[in-house]
C-alpha cells in the first residue's frame, strides 16, 4: 500500500497542489477540509473514513446526476403511445408525497444535498408523469387540482408556523410508509396485468440502483434511521418490481391475453366473408350466390 500511495503521490501531487481555486475550494466543501488534505492533497488513500466519504459523495453526485433524467423514457413513453396502461397514477401520488415531505425534511435539518438531491428532481418528474396519467385516463380537471393540491401541502412543509420539526419528523416517519405503500399499487397493477404495459425499464432498474446506493451514502453521512429504513423498504419493493419487469418482459401469457382480446374480431371477419350467420350456418343469401362448380367442391 505505502508503495502505491508513494507511486500515486509522485505523478498526482504535481496536480492536486496546483488545482485552480474554484475546483479546490468545491472539493475542500465537499469533503471537508481534513479529507480533502488526506485524500486529494496529501494522497493518503488508507485514510479509510475518509476514502469512504469520498465513495459516499461520488455516488450521491452520480444518483442526482442520474435523476435528472430517470423519469424521461417513462414520460416519453406516455407521451408517445398516448396511453398509461401499466402505470398507477395512486403509485405515483402516493411517492410524490413522500417526496415532498422527504424533500422539506432534509432542507429543514440541512443534511448534505448529496444525500437527498434527487429527491427534488424525481419528484418534479412524478408530478408531470401523475399529470399524463391523469390526463390519458379521461381525467384531465383531476391533473389540475392533483398539482394545485401538491403546490398547497409545499407551502405548509416550509413554513415553520404551520408545521414545526416535531411534527415534520412523525410526518417524514409516515412518509416512509408511504414511499413503501406507493410501490404496492404498482405492484399490483403488473401482477394483474400479467404486462408491465407502458412501464420503463429504465426508470425501474435505476431506481432499485439508487435506492442501494443510498443505504450506503445514508449510513456513512445521514445519522438517521427514519431515512435509512425508508431506503431499505424501498430498495426492497424496487426489487419486486423489478422482479415482474424481468419475468413478464416476454410473458407468454400476456401475448396469449392479446390474441384472446383479437379473436373475436378475426371470427367476425371471417364469418362475414364466408356469408355465416351467429350460429355458423350459411346464410340464405349466401346459399342463393354460391355456384354449381363451389357446391361441387363442398
Amino acid at each position: 500500500m505505502e508503495a502505491l500511495e508513494g507511486a500515486l503521490r509522485s505523478v498526482l501531487q504535481p496536480i492536486t497542489h496546483n488545482l485552480p481555486s474554484p475546483v479546490s475550494d468545491a472539493a475542500s466543501k465537499l469533503l471537508g477540509d481534513s479529507c480533502y488534505r488526506s485524500l486529494v492533497h496529501n494522497i493518503n488513500i488508507s485514510d479509510a473514513t475518509c476514502l469512504k466519504l469520498a465513495v459516499s459523495k461520488a455516488l450521491g453526485i452520480a444518483i442526482i446526476s442520474v435523476s435528472s433524467i430517470v423519469k424521461i423514457p417513462q414520460l416519453l413513453k406516455l407521451l408517445t403511445s398516448h396511453s398509461a396502461s401499466g402505470v398507477s397514477f395512486l403509485s405515483y401520488f402516493l411517492e410524490t408525497l413522500s417526496y415532498s415531505i422527504s424533500l422539506a425534511y432534509n432542507v429543514r435539518n440541512h443534511f448534505p444535498f448529496s444525500t437527498y438531491g434527487e429527491v427534488a428532481l424525481i419528484a418534479i418528474q412524478n408530478v408531470a408523469i401523475s399529470v399524463l396519467v391523469l390526463q390519458y385516463s379521461g381525467k384531465g380537471p383531476a391533473a389540475a387540482l392533483f398539482v394545485a393540491g401538491l403546490a398547497a401541502a409545499g407551502y405548509a412543509l416550509y413554513s415553520d408556523s404551520i408545521t414545526s420539526m416535531s411534527t415534520l419528523q412523525y410526518m417524514q416517519a409516515a412518509a416512509g410508509v408511504l414511499g413503501v405503500a406507493a410501490k404496492i399499487p404498482q405492484i399490483i397493477t403488473i401482477f394483474r396485468a400479467k404486462r408491465t404495459g407502458q412501464l420503463s425499464a429504465f426508470a425501474v432498474f435505476n431506481y432499485l440502483a439508487g435506492s442501494l446506493s443510498r443505504i450506503f451514502t445514508t449510513l456513512q453521512e445521514v445519522p438517521d434511521k427514519l431515512i435509512l429504513y425508508g431506503f431499505i423498504a424501498g430498495f426492497l419493493l424496487n426489487a419486486v418490481i423489478a422482479a415482474q419487469m424481468v419475468y413478464y418482459w416476454n410473458s407468454p401469457k400476456g401475448k396469449h391475453s392479446k390474441q384472446t382480446k383479437l379473436e373475436p374480431k378475426r371470427q367476425q371477419a371471417a364469418m362475414g366473408a364466408v356469408g355465416m350467420d351467429g350460429q355458423g350456418r350459411v346464410s340464405g343469401s349466401e346459399k342463393s350466390r354460391t355456384t354449381p362448380s363451389t357446391r361441387r367442391r363442398g
